[in-house]
């Protein structure tokens, strides 16, 4: 972990808002492998896509309190992060249900919109999906904390593996072309974490006083997208004990991971 940090220091500056946009391209990078992971493993079965989904919930379950909430607690006080935590849960609930957008299991969720094209509900959707995640490794390392923003990149980016694989195989099974066209559908949709990431970095880092609310916020975000959206869709196919204990091993790992990194 020292190491990881001596090179973001080294290589930004100590510069957080350059750190958020590094470490925004480190995560799109691990969604970008999940994603190409479905060029040499053509049909990974359902059972292991929802213990693997159900494994990356774990991680961004658990992610969402040792990194987020509290810390904001100990920074800001309960009442600024809870307020948080309902803004960000509330704002996703507005995006999904105003945004057209269709899940591969959910199907379509939003406003209707005809003239959008099923790969680009598909895109919209998984994009709603990784918004909070590139958000919540921005406000990371805008709120000066480096080794909690290290473990928070290196844990949103380990669960965005499956996360990528499951979305090409998900563009796959849509008929949205070839496998390399479906790992393109994958890898487009994780670049939202880019901007996003510099952005959550950005505001934290000048408006220093909304850390609590932004770092709550962002956990918000992330609870919701897990039980709204992760959680129904590995529990839809008869996988339930699967994609549950995949999700119970993602929370001790994080733990681990959490507890060993310091």
């Amino acid at each position: 972990m020292q190491l990881v940090e001596l090179l973001f220091t080294a290589l930004t500056g100590g510069n957080p808002i350059l750190q958020g946009l590094v470490g925004g391209i480190i995560i799109t990078l691990f969604n970008t492998l999940g994603a190409l992971v479905v060029l040499i493993w053509r049909k990974p079965s359902e059972r292991f896509l929802d213990a693997a989904l159900g494994f990356a919930a774990g991680v961004m379950l658990t992610a969402s309190f040792t990194s987020l909430i509290l810390p904001a607690i100990q920074s800001g006080g309960l009442v600024p992060t809870f307020i948080g935590v309902a803004l960000g849960a509330i704002a996703v609930d507005l995006l999904d249900h105003l945004i057209p957008h269709a899940h591969a299991v959910l199907g379509y969720e939003g406003l209707a919109y005809s003239r959008l094209k099923a790969v680009w509900l598909l895109i919209i959707a998984i994009t709603i999906h990784n918004m909070p995640e590139g958000l919540a490794v921005g406000v990371g390392f805008g709120s000066g904390d480096l080794n909690n923003a290290v473990k928070l990149m290196l844990a949103i980016g380990m669960q965005n593996i499956p996360e990528g694989l499951a979305v090409s195989v998900s563009a796959l099974s849509a008929g949205m072309g070839a496998h390399f066209y479906a790992s393109l559908v994958g890898i487009r949709a994780g670049l939202v974490e880019i901007p996003l990431a510099l952005l959550g970095a950005w505001v934290v880092h000048i408006v220093q006083v909304i850390m609590p609310y932004a770092m709550g916020f962002a956990a918000g975000a992330m609870l919701y997208v897990i039980s709204d959206e992760i959680v129904p869709e590995t529990h839809r196919k008869g996988h339930e004990r699967w994609a549950t204990f995949g999700t119970i091993l993602g929370v001790l790992i994080m733990l681990l991971f959490d507890v060993a990194l310091g």
